[in-house]
């Protein structure tokens, strides 16, 4: 077995996006610790702030996918599969570097993928169901748009004169109902 050049990539939406996420120097902190307890080396750490919502808008990312390319890599170090992806298009790379033993691992905070049928199956079906979330969460804000439209109050930012308090959007609602 050769010897793995690993890569930490360690990535963050924004602050709007993702509370949830763990910050860049986090996710960086917990990967070396981990990577001490597993005995590998990385061999070089790579940020990115950045959505992975579209495919090939990630400079650092697609950095990080030519490099694999081109030999210096061939194992990603990242807190989770999503980090790396939540689109078709990245999903699809990795598992190609993957068929094409340039990719030989990706170690996760909770899982090791390698080409192996059930791993790349595995890698696939988180990297969508990530997909599927972000999607999910663009539905659900638009409902809860159409909900506050629906109740009489005016989403985003009052207009001018106007104050942004929902109980006087309703009054002035059921008050015109009243006189029509």
């Amino acid at each position: 077995m050769s010897k793995i050049n690993y890569c930490l990539y360690a990535r963050k939406s924004s602050e709007q996006d993702e509370r949830q996420a763990l910050s860049i120097e986090q996710q960086i902190k917990e990967m070396e610790l981990l990577a001490d307890h597993w005995g590998i080396k990385i061999t070089e750490i790579r940020k990115e702030r950045h959505s992975s919502k579209e495919s090939g808008t990630r400079p650092i990312y697609n950095r990080l996918i030519k490099d694999i390319q081109l030999g210096y890599f061939n194992g990603i170090v990242t807190w989770a599969p999503d980090r790396l992806s939540r689109n078709a298009g990245y999903l699809g790379i990795l598992v190609d570097l993957m068929d094409q033993g340039k990719l030989i691992e990706i170690r996760t905070h909770g899982q090791v993928f390698t080409n192996s049928p059930n791993e790349k199956f595995l890698l696939m079906i988180l990297g969508s169901q990530a997909k599927l979330e972000n999607d999910n969460k663009g539905l659900n804000v638009i409902g809860g748009l159409h909900s506050k439209v629906a109740n009489g109050c005016r989403p985003g930012v009052a207009p001018t004169g106007y104050l942004k308090d929902q109980t006087v959007y309703i009054e002035r609602k059921t008050q015109s109902k009243k006189f029509n």
